[in-house]
């Protein structure tokens, strides 16, 4: 199941940088760009985060690229661990998923001293903060993890 967990990571770092990359260009020389309507609910933006989730602890600069890489970096051994551990292949592309999307946002903290951000929701003047293909990786993942340890039966050992 590492290998499984180990491939599902890659694929999100590797659609995540992509995204990125390909929304960066769209909006090349800008520090900020946006919004690009795309339906009458959903924006493309180019957004850099130098917090964490939802923007909080926006405002620290280089100290919080340093801070929040160091923690995922900590987290990220961690899951690593778990994964050579679990035996359900669900399991696995959940703790796949949540390394991915943590190691997708630790590159952008690297090399820009941010997360990019670039997909924008809204519902009329009401806007869900921006987020990214590897806040989506962490937040299914996580979500996989509870269905997994809170729904799904286990076979007694």
């Amino acid at each position: 199941m590492l290998l499984r967990g180990l491939a599902t990571a890659i694929g999100v770092v590797i659609l995540d940088q992509l995204g990125k990359a390909a929304v960066r260009g769209h909006f090349a020389g800008g520090a900020a760009g946006g919004p690009e309507n795309v339906t009458p609910f959903f924006n493309i933006v180019l957004i850099h985060n130098r917090g964490m989730s939802f923007g909080l602890f926006n405002g620290g600069g280089g100290l919080n690229a340093l801070l929040f890489s160091l923690a995922a970096a900590a987290i990220v051994a961690v899951l690593i661990y778990w994964l050579s551990r679990v035996e359900s292949w669900l399991l696995a592309v959940a703790i796949g998923l949540v390394i991915g999307g943590a190691i997708g946002n630790v590159i952008d903290r690297l090399r820009f001293g941010a997360v990019v951000d670039f997909l924008d929701f809204h519902l009329g003047s009401w806007h869900w903060p921006a987020f990214n293909i590897a806040d989506s990786a962490i937040c299914v993942g996580v979500a996989v993890m509870l269905l997994d340890g809170l729904l799904l039966r286990r076979e007694a050992h």
